[in-house]
């Protein structure tokens, strides 16, 4: 019997949800590399820790997490003695299970927007291309679907195309839509759309950003403008901002993040295309990594497609056998 085979899923695991389809990719490439790693072995020796070590980092879970990861296993060893390469599936799934529990890496977020602020003033922020309009459309789409007021505002006025991208998903889903055009001031779109939310009782405004990274100090002035402006209309907003990074660029994903919290006060993730990738473990090493809540990911290129980030769900999706 081949070794994967204990990877395998049995006959009575239930059909695939959307979130099991889009990290597949990820689980083949995750538990290729471990059976070929096992094989052989009949005990979790050092040998085999060192090799689970590069398996996690080339699989864009990042050092750091990788490290922490390696560190609980070993403990895990120390104290049961022996464990056999059954039962690492089991621990594996346990312990990074843990790890994002204990760094509290998602929070209380649903699209009903229970006990927060009206109107909820989202910020969206990440660099041209990893999917940030489309993620903006799609989650106005479910807040639509939930019954709210939602209005876009056009504030990416320098990327060709970023306003008339914006108001063609407003009109898809059938929602508000602000702009004053290509080359504006983006901190006035964001002013003013707080101004139509208040006075048309819209329950969520959705801030789209510029996506430019080449000079951060120019950034973080920009970003810090947009958000000093609209506390004028509305104390203490934005209520959140999201950075959007894409989750097949892997390494590349962690240096956004790196990039965009210095730059700006990032409250929470949103991690796009993980259907298209096997870098799946990116998602692991972002949240542990800057201890910030990932609250969606995408798992497909449909306006559905979109889910709240669940730590338990994913990892038990990436596990499941």
């Amino acid at each position: 019997m081949s070794i994967f085979n204990i990877f395998k899923k049995n006959k009575s695991t239930p059909e695939t949800t959307p979130v099991d389809q889009s990290i597949e990719s990820t689980k083949v490439s995750l538990f290729s590399k471990l059976a070929k790693s096992l094989a052989g072995k009949s005990t979790i020796d050092n040998s085999f820790l060192d090799e689970l070590e590069e398996i996690l980092v080339t699989s864009d879970v990042g050092i750091q997490t990788t490290v922490n990861i390696i560190d609980r296993i070993e403990a895990r060893v120390k104290k049961d003695k022996y464990i056999n390469s059954d039962e690492l599936h089991t621990i594996l799934r346990d312990e990074i299970s843990l790890l994002l529990t204990e760094n509290k890496t998602t929070q209380d977020f649903d699209f009903d927007l229970k006990n927060l602020p009206k109107p909820f003033v989202l910020m969206v922020v990440g660099v041209n291309g990893v999917g940030k309009t489309t993620t903006i459309g799609k989650l106005a789409y479910q807040f639509k679907k939930h019954g709210k007021k939602v209005l876009l505002a056009a504030g990416d006025t320098f990327r060709a195309g970023a306003v008339d991208q914006l108001e063609i998903w407003s009109k898809r889903v059938d929602c508000g839509f602000y702009s004053k055009g290509m080359n504006t001031d983006p901190s006035a779109v964001a002013y003013e759309a707080l101004q139509i939310a208040q006075n048309e009782q819209y329950d969520i405004v959705i801030v789209d950003t510029a996506g430019r990274l080449h000079n951060k100090i120019n950034l973080m002035n920009e970003l810090s403008k947009i958000k000093r402006v609209m506390t004028k209309i509305i104390p203490d907003t934005p209520h959140d901002v999201m950075l959007v990074l894409d989750a097949s660029t892997g390494q590349n994903a962690f240096e956004q993040a790196k990039q965009f919290t210095a730059a700006t006060e990032v409250s929470s993730l949103a991690l796009t295309k993980l259907d298209g990738t096997a870098k799946g473990g990116v998602v692991i090493g972002i949240s542990d990594q800057f201890k910030i809540p990932v609250r969606f990911i995408g798992v497909g290129e449909g306006i559905e497609d979109i889910r709240l980030f669940k730590p338990k769900e994913f990892v038990n999706s990436l596990f499941a056998i």
